[in-house]
């Protein structure tokens, strides 16, 4: 059995922020919601200990299977990790992270997790060129025997260029016995969960560092320069990621991943795209400079051109997409169908084949397969009150600067005359609204006096 610590009831008063600290976003995600993504598949149980702006905190993460455990004042780590014991499973294991740590990498948390299912007291561990700020790891024989804090630390101890990250795994009978013997006689006046080391040293327990190969994955943040700077390398890993899943990203800095983007092989990305939320590319698709693209589903063999905007859209293979459309949520564009510069699509699915190729709006509508929209066509979906829904047949062909008045139907394979006002639905043939064409001879325009 792994219980998962995180510990979250942190204030983070150098955020100078009304939410709590744990829930600033890195790469559009709450830094505690890349901790439990990094072992939501090896937990039996992941628990929070909570306390600074807790109902916030429960509430972003609602509909997890998590438990959470209060710390109604914050008296140090090892104060936080003594309040989850009552939840912990005896016999077994229990992993100790920090929910300001979104960084950490899958890799240190298995070395870790397998050290302690050995017996070892474990504590991952960091070799810095500037340890200042950190507590540093003592060593005998090899082995770690103890962790100083910075403002309690010898001068011979600050040379230390080995620091403690706070991440640690043992036995649960260890935690059990170790955290309630713990004080607060230290120059913070906390109870620091770094002093287990030294108890589980002299119960004769083995211990274990584990050193983490890239130290950029154990920073947190407390305040928002800190921020920016995991933010920044945040970025950098996701795009790498990209790259080497097959991507081409053609200038990889000005790319921008907040949420969760996969790619397929041979994508092409220009510069300025940015992603959001959940976003999912095929192969061979390529998105042109400025393209936004948030919850969206992009089939293989796609175009989206330049400065589009999709939210939520579904786009099938071979579409083409742009430049300057704006897919909103609903929008379905099946294989092969074209929106054009300045389309917006709305709650509305264009079938394979079908046309909208610039300046439409299609709103709460289905296009048949093939049909073509002439420039300036919109539905009228809204009345006010209500939306209606636009049903347009197979083959069929709207003329410019038509206005279809929603509820109505053209049938598949009609033909609605440009300048129309179609208010009833069109059975066959030609559909036309539009005032007789007149003409005064000798007309003079008005001028000025």
């Amino acid at each position: 059995m792994l219980d998962v610590v995180i510990l979250a009831a942190g204030q983070g008063s150098r955020m100078k922020s009304d939410l709590p600290k744990v829930l600033h976003p890195v790469g559009g995600i709450p830094m505690v919601q890349h901790v439990i993504n990094a072992v939501d598949e090896l937990a039996d149980r992941i628990i929070l200990v909570v306390g600074h702006g807790q109902a916030d905190v429960r509430q972003a993460l609602d509909g997890q299977s998590l438990t959470f455990v209060e710390q109604t004042e914050q008296l140090g780590t090892g104060h936080a990790l003594a309040q989850a014991l009552p939840e912990l499973s005896p016999g077994g294991t229990t992993l100790m992270l920090y929910g300001d740590g979104p960084l950490i990498e899958r890799a240190d948390i298995e070395a870790l997790v397998a050290a302690g299912r050995e017996g070892h007291y474990a504590l991952l561990t960091a070799q810095l060129e500037d340890p200042t700020g950190y507590g540093r790891v003592s060593r005998e024989n090899g082995r770690p025997v103890s962790v100083v804090e910075q403002k309690d630390a010898t001068p011979e101890q600050l040379n230390i260029q080995e620091i403690n990250t706070g991440l640690l795994c043992a036995p649960t009978d260890s935690f059990a016995r170790y955290l309630p013997a713990l004080s607060s006689d230290n120059a913070q006046g906390e109870y620091y969960v770094t002093d287990c080391l030294a108890m589980a040293v002299a119960a004769g327990q083995t211990t274990q560092a584990v050193v983490t190969v890239n130290p950029d994955s154990i920073l947190g943040a407390n305040d928002r320069v800190q921020l920016a700077e995991l933010e920044g390398l945040y970025q950098r890993r996701e795009r790498e990621r990209l790259m080497r899943a097959g991507a081409t990203l053609i200038d990889p800095a000005r790319v921008s991943i907040q949420g969760q983007v996969q790619t397929g092989r041979d994508c092409v990305i220009h510069p300025d795209v940015q992603f959001f939320g959940q976003v999912t590319l095929g192969d061979r698709v390529t998105l042109g400079q400025g393209v936004i693209l948030t919850d969206s589903t992009i089939a293989s063999d796609t175009e989206i051109q330049p400065y589009c905007v999709l939210q939520r859209a579904r786009v099938e293979q071979g579409a083409d997409i742009g430049p300057f459309a704006r897919l909103r949520p609903g929008a379905v564009m099946e294989a092969g169908s074209k929106a054009g510069n300045f389309v917006e699509i709305k709650n509305a699915t264009l079938k394979a084949g079908a046309k909208a190729n610039h300046l439409s709006y299609v709103g709460d509508a289905t296009v048949g397969e093939r049909a073509n929209l002439g420039a300036g066509t919109i539905t009228c979906n809204y009345d006010g009150a209500n939306k209606s829904h636009t049903e347009i047949g197979a083959d069929a062909f709207v003329g410019s600067n038509s206005a279809l008045v929603a509820p109505v139907r053209l049938a598949p394979g009609v033909t609605v005359g440009a300048g129309s006002t179609i208010t009833r639905d069109v059975e066959q043939g030609l559909g036309l609204t539009r005032a007789k064409q007149i003409e005064i001879p000798g007309y003079r325009r008005p001028t000025k006096d």
